[in-house]
């Protein structure tokens, strides 16, 4: 393989990920190279921020022990600037060299817009964002790392119902994928819980007054709410919540399982119920091997940037565990290996146990959702939570 000359004109910076400064994998082999699409700049940087972290310690922690296959891991990331485009012009740039695989973009609408282009030009896609729409139907190359939305949807479900409510609001931001599939998913499966939509107010990225919004619920005789957001509309809502008089139970998904959403709402979010993977709860799990997963992020990742890893960085990360996994599975780095190795894959990470098949390419399970209260500016397992967890970490 040949190495491309870097010029200022590219989207980003270039970034190699090697311990050193010598590209040469051990023993004389090239390195693998990944892409990574992230949005560094724009709305959604908050997230992509922290997925760029993590997706670098995990390479870094991989190079440091010695590489996959005898070979270092390159990194080459793209800003995609919180837009679609500007994720097709990334993928665009990446291509030409010679990829062994792309960790995607966190944002859902540059994901959607980045697949045609991975399905042409058969590279696996890990993507960080859960949009329903990359798996349903199945892309051959396309392979998402965060719970979708419609497992999340279920699991928030399955909670309410076990709290004994059977009337739910279901507010969300009609311009993000994937809050209108969180909302589409919550229509489709509220029946098989035994809970009845009441009211599902829309909203816009942009909406910064939700009065409109909790007249809807309040007049609906919901008993809980539940929110598809993500961003500043998370923030904004849960902040005006107390004060809107509704006295109900409000549930928010892992796009607020975050410091960067707990920060800004701060005594506002005390008593949310909030969904979040495994990974962001693995203190209050029992010792075993999920939870060695968990702290492999957790610990480092703690004394680097002086705060746990939210949501965001357990899917950087998780990506980079899973696409190793593969490579070694598949004892290759040349993409249709990985992405065969990828479709029988099982390997545990901080998200929790995933099993990727042909006609399944989410590969994780509502069980590796946990459902949470905020308490003291943390996010701590319910009751439920800890009980429905117990019975697969010991797994």
């Amino acid at each position: 393989m040949r190495r491309t000359a870097v010029s200022a004109a590219v989207l980003a910076v270039l970034l190699t990920a090697a311990a050193c400064g010598d590209d040469s994998g051990s023993d004389g082999e090239e390195p693998i190279r990944v892409g990574q699409i992230v949005s560094l700049t724009g709305n959604y940087a908050p997230l992509g921020t922290e997925n760029e972290k993590s997706v670098k310690l995990a390479v870094e922690q991989v190079n440091a022990a010695g590489g996959v296959l005898g070979r270092r891991v390159e990194l080459f990331v793209r800003d995609d600037k919180s837009q679609p485009d500007q994720s097709v012009l990334a993928f665009n740039d990446l291509k030409g060299r010679d990829l062994a695989a792309v960790i995607g973009s966190p944002f859902s609408n540059s994901a959607l817009a980045t697949i045609p282009l991975v399905d042409r030009e058969r590279i696996p896609y890990l993507s960080l964002t859960p949009a329903d729409e990359q798996v349903d139907p199945v892309h051959p190359y396309v392979f998402v790392v965060p719970a979708t939305s419609a497992t999340y949807a279920d699991r928030i479900l399955a909670y309410l119902r076990s709290q004994n409510i059977g009337r739910v609001a279901v507010a969300y931001d009609g311009k993000s994928s994937y809050a209108r599939a969180g909302f589409t998913s919550s229509r489709a499966k509220a029946a098989e819980h035994g809970i009845t939509l009441t009211a599902t107010p829309e909203f816009q990225t942009t909406t910064t007054e939700f009065s409109a919004v909790f007249n809807q619920v309040r007049s609906s005789g919901a008993q809980a709410l539940v929110v598809w957001a993500t961003g500043a509309p998370g923030v904004a809502l849960a902040k005006q919540y107390p004060t809107a008089g509704l006295r109900l139970p409000v549930v928010f998904t892992g796009a607020q399982a975050s410091k960067l959403w707990l920060d800004p709402v701060g005594a506002a979010a005390e008593g949310a119920i909030v969904a979040s993977s495994i990974g962001v709860v693995g203190g209050s799990l029992p010792d075993g091997a999920q939870k060695r997963a968990v702290q492999e992020l957790a610990e480092p990742f703690q004394r680097t940037y002086g705060y746990p890893p939210p949501q965001f960085a357990q899917d950087g990360y998780t990506g980079v565990k899973l696409l190793v996994a593969a490579i070694e599975k598949a004892g290759s780095a040349e993409p249709e290996k990985i992405r065969t190795a990828l479709e029988g894959l099982t390997a545990t990470t901080p998200n929790g146990t995933y099993a990727y098949s042909a006609t399944d390419h989410a590969g994780l399970k509502a069980d590796y959702i946990s459902i949470n209260t905020v308490r003291g500016g943390a996010l701590v397992p319910t009751e439920w939570a800890s009980q429905q967890l117990a019975t697969v970490v010991g797994k």
